[in-house]
């Protein structure tokens, strides 16, 4: 027969205390003197309670079979959300009253007698390699946490584990009093009774999980209960879901209900430590708060940590990790530097770069930066959108801020050398070959363009590089609007018709695109070898940007399409290129 979750609680109830009366029963277990008394009666039919209420063999057989055997804790991910902390150390290793995360949860599986531990690592792996040595647990490599989502997690855990009864702990859970108990008798998964806007999953009546739309959920906590069977029912799902995005708890549904029971815990006794600001309200003295970054803001702007709030993480750039926070009522952004950015990027040449534009209104001057490891802090603005470059009003504003930026003609003493940086990146593939077959070939012709290119510069002065148009930022001041040009990390001296071409690969534009860029820049009289240099220029760029992401690549960063589109801008635009030299009889034919 079938036991149910109200059965269950009751019975588990009976193991923790012997049998008194009905009311104090109800009372241990949660539920309703009604339904103890349902309970008692349908568990005595069954034979799991004898006539003095108390547990038979048959009962306890069914505590040793679903009791608890293994737990996976899953600690691979970046948790973005923490910085600046993840900048030093893994969400798991986050210290909460001198105790650090990941340690407290395995301390109370063992002391549940809970040993088979598995943890998933792939941030900073090499930081949890104390704890096999400690409480002899299991390290499993999660080689795609920088591109996928927990859900990864949970597929590389099954493959290395033989299914069993198991716990599934989320790394950055601290639990008041432990969650974990020497015995179970169903599958659960653990929600609190916060209302959470960002959730939408809700308990109905029956302590089932569904899904809900247009409105909050109970917070998902993400500690979750599985028997073996549903184990198997959880990994015969998670072979189903072909999104890598998606996060384990996925593989729980079937159609909007999950298939294990809801377990509701009060918020208060349960806390998801995801953003610094948390750990400050749980543990003002932890170790982590004395970050370098946070000590560096609050002395350029001469304040206090405790003044720095609001701290929540910006989409994740290509090259950067940047945050927002308020201080004393202004709103800031601090940029991080991403993985491997100190091989791509001269801080020191671009902190001369912002030197160079200072005073010109094309961007706000830096509040801070350092030329050493690329920190930078700088208002944040309000109501910001970024061009749309498929709307001609936004694209002649900011190619008109372009020439604005062009016509000052201003001087650094570094260059970007687009060839030179193509053959760089390669160069940090560390010998792996390219993901393009025909990589060598492509390369080739690109590089057969530089005679012609060479030949008709005519002035190299500050430029921006980077000009793509999520860098055109327009907002309001004053009722105005206003447009800034940022980002400046690539800027350097170099052709100014290089922006043009960049501006093209960035905004994804076809041939018929790109000439009406080229139009409106050169007001409709653009000469035919300037218009096959920027072709060329759009080939070489391609290329250049390809490489970069395979590069970036050997990080685990990965930027989907990202990559293929620039490396057909590489192919392409060197035939349209050909196409238009030919016509001035520039080139030979192939």
């Amino acid at each position: 027969m079938y036991m149910n979750k109200q059965e269950s609680d009751i019975l588990n109830a009976l193991l923790l205390e012997p049998f008194i009366n009905q009311r104090i029963l109800a009372e241990i277990s949660g539920h309703s003197l009604g339904v103890v008394n349902r309970s008692i009666k349908e568990l005595m039919k069954q034979g799991y309670l004898d006539e003095d209420v108390r547990l038979t063999d048959k009962a306890r057989h069914e505590f040793n079979t679903k009791a608890p055997q293994k737990a996976i804790i899953l600690a691979a991910g970046f948790g973005m959300r923490m910085v600046p902390i993840n900048l030093e150390s893994p969400k798991a290793l986050l210290e909460v009253n001198g105790e650090r995360l990941i340690d407290r949860q395995i301390k109370q599986l063992h002391e549940v007698g809970i040993k088979d531990i598995y943890i998933v690592v792939g941030f900073m792996k090499e930081q949890f390699e104390y704890l096999i040595d400690e409480y002899g647990v299991q390290l499993i490599v999660n080689q795609e946490y920088a591109t996928k989502n927990n859900y990864y997690s949970m597929v590389t855990a099954l493959k290395g584990m033989e299914v069993a009864n198991t716990y599934i702990v989320p790394c950055d859970i601290w639990c008041d009093r432990k969650p974990f108990h020497s015995h179970e008798l169903y599958s659960w998964y653990m929600v609190s009774d916060l209302v959470d806007e960002e959730s939408d999953v809700r308990v109905n009546r029956k302590m089932e999980l569904v899904r809900i739309k247009n409105s909050a959920g109970n917070a998902m906590i993400g500690i979750a209960y599985l028997l073996k069977e549903d184990m198997e029912k959880l990994k015969e799902q998670l072979d189903e879901i072909k999104d890598d995005g998606s996060f384990w708890e996925e593989a729980l549904y079937i159609k909007d209900r999950m298939f294990v029971a809801a377990h509701v815990v009060h918020a208060s006794e349960v806390v998801e430590i995801n953003t610094y600001e948390q750990l400050r309200e749980l543990d003002s003295d932890s170790q982590q708060l004395k970050s370098d970054v946070i000590k560096i803001i609050a002395e350029q702007l001469h304040t206090t940590p405790d003044s720095i709030t609001d701290i929540s993480v910006l989409k994740k750039g290509m090259t950067n990790r940047s945050f927002l926070f308020s201080c004393e009522g202004k709103k800031y952004i601090m940029r991080i530097p991403g993985e491997g950015t100190d091989l791509l990027i001269n801080r020191r040449e671009e902190a001369a770069v912002y030197q160079a534009i200072a005073g010109e209104w094309l961007c706000d001057d830096p509040v801070y930066i350092n030329p050493e490891n690329g920190y930078k802090i700088t208002a944040f603005l309000d109501n910001v959108r970024v061009c749309d470059p498929l709307d001609v009003k936004d694209l002649r504003k900011c190619i008109g801020l372009l020439k604005q930026f062009h016509d000052l003609k201003l001087k650094v003493d570094h260059e970007f050398d687009i060839f030179g940086q193509i053959d760089f990146y390669e160069s940090l593939w560390n010998g792996k070959p390219s993901m393009y077959k025909d990589y060598r070939k492509t390369k080739e012709n690109v590089r057969s363009l530089i005679p012609f290119i060479e030949a008709n510069i005519k002035e190299k002065i500050l430029t921006h590089i980077d000009a793509n148009q999520d860098n055109f930022l327009f907002y309001e001041q004053d009722e105005i609007t206003k447009l800034q040009l940022t980002d400046w990390e690539y800027a350097g001296m170099q052709d100014p018709d290089v922006d043009i071409a960049m501006f093209a690969i960035y905004a994804f534009y076809n041939k018929r695109q790109t000439d009406r860029l080229i139009s409106i820049y050169f007001d409709g009289e653009c000469e035919t070898a300037i218009r096959a240099k920027i072709y060329a220029y759009m080939a070489a760029c391609g290329l250049l940007w390809s490489n970069w992401c395979e590069y970036k690549s050997t990080l685990g960063v990965e930027f989907g399409e990202y990559c293929l589109r620039q490396y057909r801008y590489a192919k392409e635009y060197y035939r349209y290129a050909l196409e238009e030299i030919k016509k001035i009889g520039g080139m030979a034919d192939e």
